[in-house]
């Protein structure tokens, strides 16, 4: 067994964990517990700690399930020869985060949708609709009118570790509530978005993901959720991702609040270049590449701060520029009509150039 495939299975350690966990959770009869933890003759210790994992994931899912629902969508696909509309279906999952029904799920399950219905574990069925919708996060915001809906609790993404054991709950290929398990891989991960930009602190686990699972709660032994399963790398086994939940509620906040993302923008077009190492040498630049402006749209912020094709961006008020992730990394909304410097290299100089980014539409 190789280091990768050994990483799968929860240490000896973990399994103690869990079985404290287990005994601590609702429902959990002490009296039962010591009855059934008595191990039939020729059992082992190592199958009493598989049994207690086995119950503190059960216990997890036994917590969340109520919470997780099955989304189906409907686009507009223009008409039939005969002037009908014709539709388009899509779906993923998702997952309620307040007891007024707030849901969390994915933008690309949801994005330009017509119609929303989603389907609880019950079997009961609801109309829909989209609060906010953030492509670049990959995250929307959705809310059903129905009382008494159970919430997910949500836990900290930042408190993660590497070999925890998690557990993703979705509808892959439509069927609901569906449960694997499987251990946090990586942590601190970034992932390209449907929108072009990286969405950063993504959590990598091999808790098997399909098509469908996408907007799922993705949680730990206790039954909270640490994040939002959105994607998997084809054809590799076992390598697939969630965004964190921190980074969820903060996207969350923001779309109940303006029911989008504001984010600042300087309107060049820029690519990755590296940066000969004499000039960063002489310049004592924090980095060896940067973004190469390749356009500059007209009318834009970054045309009246003087910007040029053929400048490299290194910096943008003293936050060090690498490329084309960090300039939209540190356009953040705060920077909306704010003055900031801009840190360019032309040829063999440095500029600073004065720039007030826009809010990006």
């Amino acid at each position: 067994m190789n280091q990768e495939d050994a990483g799968a299975f929860p240490s000896t350690s973990d399994l103690r964990v869990l079985a404290a966990r287990a005994s601590d959770s609702p429902g959990w009869d002490s009296e039962s517990s010591r009855e059934s933890n008595v191990a039939p003759e020729g059992a082992t210790d190592d199958d009493s700690l598989f049994d207690a994992y086995s119950r503190a994931v059960t216990s997890a899912v036994r917590r969340v399930s109520p919470s997780v629902v099955n989304i189906e969508v409907h686009h507009s696909a223009g008409r039939t020869r005969s002037g009908e509309p014709r539709e388009r279906r899509g779906g993923g999952s998702g997952f309620i985060f307040t007891p007024d029904g707030l849901i969390l799920t994915n933008s690309h399950v949801v994005h330009d949708a017509q119609r929303i219905e989603v389907t609880t574990t019950d079997g009961h069925r609801m109309s829909a609709t989209a609060i906010g919708d953030d492509p670049a996060s990959d995250l929307a915001v959705l809310r059903v009118d129905e009382p008494g809906l159970t919430a997910a609790t949500l836990g900290d993404s930042q408190q993660l570790r590497v070999g925890q054991v998690v557990i993703a709950i979705g509808a892959p290929y439509g069927f609901q509530s569906t449960v694997t398990a499987g251990v946090v891989s990586a942590l601190g991960r970034s992932l390209r978005s449907y929108s072009g930009r990286l969405i950063d602190d993504v959590v990598q686990t091999d808790a098997s993901l399909n098509p469908g699972n996408s907007g799922g709660p993705l949680v730990d032994s206790a039954g909270r959720v640490v994040g939002v399963n959105t994607a998997t790398i084809l054809p590799a086994q076992g390598i697939c991702f969630a965004i964190g939940i921190n980074t969820a509620k903060f996207v969350a906040s923001r779309l109940l609040r303006d029911g989008r993302i504001r984010r600042s923008y300087i309107g060049v077009s820029a690519q990755t270049v590296p940066v000969h190492r004499r000039v960063v040498r002489f310049y004592d630049l924090p980095k060896e590449t940067g973004a190469l402006v390749l356009s500059v749209e007209e009318d834009s912020p970054a045309k009246r701060a003087g910007l040029r094709e053929g400048d490299i961006i290194v910096a943008l008020e003293g936050q060090p520029v690498a490329g084309v992730d960090d300039l939209h990394r540190v356009l953040t909304e705060v920077r909306v009509g704010v003055s900031s410097t801009l840190t360019v290299l032309r040829w063999t100089e440095t500029l600073e150039l004065k720039v007030v980014p826009e809010e990006a539409r």
